[in-house]
């Protein structure tokens, strides 16, 4: 497909660190570029608006008030979907995501997938900079996620996807119950519901090495809750039907 008929939708919140370039290296693919910003304090929202005044792959949109990756992702989506893009991306600020694998993804979805992942946790994958405890915990909550909710997803908590744009539609992402992170592990489960082609692209997955993370322990526990809520309604609903 046409690079600019690909979107890449990067919610941002006190990024000014890491903005500029990440914005280059999306570009530098002919990709188009939809900033969220949450209103920032440190002038995130300001940089991105000029680089939109320098380049007109670049758009903003700024939202007034820090209500999470869910809320950002969905108001992203809105936009990238009625500017008429065919392939919706989503991407971390923060260089975790390498925007050299972007080609990858889009590749899966041009080879047929609705959602591609890129994934940690299949052959390829990579978290080279976490100590065993991080990557314990994250395995843990993936295979969490896996046997509470029945996915095939490996890495259903990563962030760095694409959609093909008639299946992002056809997923209720409007009434996505989870603000946090785990969105991503909301739309993993909607997309296997529905039956949507999905495949898992090896990626190495980095550190930032500039700016703050925003994970923190109320993402986790939101996430963990939302998984298990979800995972009992899946038991009552075979109950019901057995």
């Amino acid at each position: 497909m046409p690079p600019d008929r690909v979107t890449v939708v990067l919610p941002t919140y006190n990024e000014r660190e890491n903005l500029s370039d990440i914005a280059a290296a999306i570009t530098a693919h002919g990709y188009r570029l939809l900033v969220v910003d949450d209103s920032s304090p440190d002038g995130t929202g300001e940089i991105a608006d000029r680089l939109a005044g320098q380049n007109p792959a670049i758009s903003v949109l700024h939202r007034t008030s820090k209500e999470g990756l869910g809320p950002a992702y969905r108001e992203g989506f809105d936009r990238a979907l009625g500017e008429g893009a065919e392939t919706v991306i989503e991407m971390d600020a923060d260089f975790s995501h390498d925007p050299h694998d972007l080609p990858r993804l889009v590749e899966a979805i041009e080879q047929g997938a609705d959602l591609a992942i890129g994934s940690r946790y299949v052959p390829g994958g990579s978290t080279p900079d976490w100590p065993w405890s991080r990557r314990f915990i994250s395995m843990g909550g993936n295979l969490y996620a896996r046997i509470l909710l029945g996915l095939s997803i490996r890495d259903a908590t990563a962030g760095f996807r694409a959609f093909r744009a008639g299946a992002l539609q056809s997923l209720p992402y409007h009434q996505a119950e989870a603000s946090g992170y785990g969105f991503q592990v909301e739309m993993a489960m909607r997309a296997e519901e529905a039956g949507l082609k999905v495949v898992e692209v090896p990626i190495t997955f980095r550190d930032r090495t500039r700016g703050t993370s925003k994970m923190g322990t109320g993402i986790v526990i939101e996430a963990m809750r939302l998984v298990t809520v979800w995972g009992a309604q899946r038991l009552t609903r075979g109950r019901s039907k057995g």
